[in-house]
């Protein structure tokens, strides 16, 4: 099959994001909106494997034949869930492979993993649709799958992108991923600026998106990755969940605030109070009275540049003297 008529099968148009809720009613009616999102994504993404599977002879192999991708998208996660549920239900949906490129007999997974792990843990045989397919149209298929059922995380999908980087063009990525050049760009940098073993020990953090990874990739250029990772190993760190993991580890690179210094008083010679001073690192804040300061702070609004301009001549003429 070739490429175009594999992204042709496989694309499926992506769903429209919630906007905020801005009453209890309409946060009801957009959780109910999100879950029958969610429905229908899983929903789609089923359809994409009933469609790859039409036309197609679904046949029963040994689980122990059939190996993962060459290309890692997941990293370690529990599916206890998926197992009950086939063990329930049996398998309700086959999953796509081919054989095996180097070994005769056996079987690489484009996409479906999950589903044959919970096999193997079961020691079930696994229902398949064999194909032939290039190192391409795998990782293609592996990549538009994964992204309509969007059960990746932020990271397991960069990291993803990272493994691809290795064999493919970038036009193979951005085609796998449904992603831009640029956001590719971005998920790279991220991925590249945050050691291996860091992002192993968060784990995959769902929920966590590329703003708070960004983050975490700016602040450890301060600071040394190696104490953090100390820290994330620690047995009650490792016994949070990964989300939890990657908001402690935010907090703790985040620079402590210095205690805030009190506003200065801004007082006239005779002790009248006109309002308060704040002062930081990058900013002077003047406060002024309305009820004290009223004529004084209408006088500063509109002669304030003046007032600037005339200071910077003053300067400037004793510097040229």
């Amino acid at each position: 099959m070739s490429r175009k008529n594999l992204l042709n099968l496989i694309q499926v148009d992506a769903g429209t994001p919630l906007k905020g809720a801005t009453s209890d009613n309409t946060l009801v009616g957009q959780v109910a909106t999100t879950m029958r999102e969610e429905k229908a994504r899983q929903a789609r993404a089923d359809e994409i494997e009933r469609r790859l599977a039409a036309g197609q002879s679904v046949i029963e192999l040994d689980a122990a034949l059939v190996e993962p991708s060459f290309v890692s998208d997941r990293m370690p996660g529990e599916i206890d869930g998926l197992v009950a549920s086939i063990r329930d239900q049996g398998q309700q949906v086959p999953i796509l492979v081919r054989p095996h490129p180097e070994a005769s007999g056996r079987y690489q997974v484009a996409f479906g993993h999950r589903r044959l792990r919970a096999l193997k843990a079961l020691g079930l045989p696994v229902k398949t649709v064999v194909r032939a397919l290039s190192d391409e149209q795998l990782v293609i298929a592996q990549g538009q799958e994964n992204n309509e059922r969007q059960d990746l995380s932020y990271i397991e999908k960069a990291r993803f992108a990272q493994r691809l980087r290795e064999r493919f063009a970038r036009d193979v990525i951005t085609a796998a991923m449904s992603i831009d050049k640029t956001e590719l760009s971005r998920m790279l940098s991220i991925v590249d600026a945050i050691p291996a073993e860091l992002i192993e020990a968060i784990g995959p953090a769902p929920g966590i998106g590329r703003r708070s990874w960004q983050e975490v990739s700016d602040l450890l250029e301060k600071t040394d990755p190696a104490a953090a990772l100390q820290r994330l190993r620690t047995d009650e760190m490792q016994e949070r969940p990964s989300q939890d993991r990657f908001k402690a580890l935010l907090a703790a690179l985040k620079p402590k605030n210095a205690a805030s210094r009190a506003p200065d008083v801004l007082t006239t010679s005779s002790g009248r109070q006109l309002g308060h001073v704040r002062q930081s690192a990058s900013k002077i804040e003047i406060i002024l009275d309305r009820k004290d300061a009223a004529d004084f702070a209408a006088f500063l609004l509109t002669d304030a540049i003046a007032l600037f301009e005339e200071h910077r001549a003053t300067i400037n003429a004793t510097e040229d003297t």
